[in-house]
């Protein structure tokens, strides 16, 4: 399959998953729910890998939330779509979704694991409550195997980005809505 072909797959892939799962939070079955917890442990742990100062920054954060696979694909109009695990305090409390919608100049597809650090009682609340969003105007640090040997690694940033795989142009207007479902519901 051509290089053209297998990323404008991925992109309508990413789109329709985006459509069709945007409604549900937690995974459906109990060995999905376990598989997402423990994804979301193994992401972390090779997110600190990558860039070991992330180990303050989320000691540090109120809470933060886990996405171990966000899968994001666009043709002028794009989305991306991921579930992953909130944790307040670095206790596991529950499974939040991201879905994104954005439009501009992109092509392609791409897939990322993202680490959301949410500073105030307020942001947590907001997300809580499914009112809180991801705009262009919270710092991002995309993390990459050399990561460690930067200086310009900013621990006030809001969102921590790893690459997975893909290739994506992605010159657009973003914004990302996430919901929480708590463990216990």
């Amino acid at each position: 399959m051509s290089f053209t072909r297998n990323t404008a797959s991925i992109a309508m892939f990413v789109a329709g998953c985006a459509v069709l799962a945007g409604c549900a939070t937690a995974p459906s079955t109990r060995a999905e729910r376990q598989s997402l917890r423990q994804d979301a442990e193994a992401t972390l742990v090779g997110m600190i890998a990558h860039d070991p100062a992330l180990r303050s920054v989320t000691q540090k954060a109120l809470a933060y939330a886990v996405f171990p696979s966000v899968g994001k694909g666009g043709v002028l109009i794009g989305g991306a779509y991921g579930k992953g695990i909130l944790y307040e305090a670095g206790v596991a409390t529950g499974y939040v979704s991201l879905e994104q919608a954005s439009l501009g100049a992109q092509l392609g597809g791409q897939s990322f694991s993202e680490l959301l650090v949410l500073r105030t009682v307020a942001d947590v609340e907001a997300l809580k409550a499914g009112s809180y969003t991801v705009g262009a105007d919270l710092g991002i640090v995309v993390l990459s195997g050399e990561a460690a040997a930067h200086t310009s690694f900013d621990p006030n940033a809001s969102v921590f980005v790893l690459s997975r795989g893909g290739l994506m142009v992605d010159l657009s207007i973003s914004g990302q809505q996430l919901k929480y479902q708590s463990f216990r519901a």
